[in-house]
């Protein structure tokens, strides 16, 4: 199984204002339109939230996650982990404004933390990444 430290690193521009992709990224209403179920978020630090989901339709995972940093409008960390499993992650959304247009880097470290798994590869993180990254597109672009 994968061993590297090496965070997983993606880039995305999307053809919104960073403050729409932060709004769309911060706000629990509009998260749950393009991201995961959220019963709760804040952007705020110390806020805890979770969520369940399911990589492969056969095991529901327990997501248990802590907002760590966070500076308005640009950055936001939190912490990821899975209930009853070893392992501490960390997801950091990066927005840089471009005109109209936004960079955003997501960064998530610590994947080499999680147990030797099939859904805990570092290529599991990477396709689930680009599938939210580009429904993030499509909701900040579309709607």
């Amino acid at each position: 199984m994968e061993t590297t430290t090496k965070p997983l690193v993606m880039e995305r521009t999307y053809n919104a204002t960073a403050e729409r992709v932060w709004s769309a990224i911060t706000n629990v209403e509009k998260m749950r339109q393009w991201y995961f179920n959220l019963e709760a978020f804040e952007a705020r630090v110390g806020f805890k939230f979770q969520f369940s989901a399911s990589c492969d339709d056969k095991e529901v995972y327990v997501h248990l996650c802590e907002v760590t940093e966070m500076e308005e409008g640009k950055k936001i960390t939190y912490s990821w982990k899975y209930e009853g499993r070893e392992g501490m992650s960390y997801v950091t959304w990066e927005l840089l404004p471009e005109g109209d247009s936004t960079k955003l880097i997501l960064t998530h470290r610590g994947l080499e933390t999680f147990p030797a798994h099939e859904n805990f590869t570092r290529d599991s993180f990477n396709g689930g990444w680009t599938h939210f990254l580009g429904t993030l597109q499509d909701y900040v672009e579309n709607n």
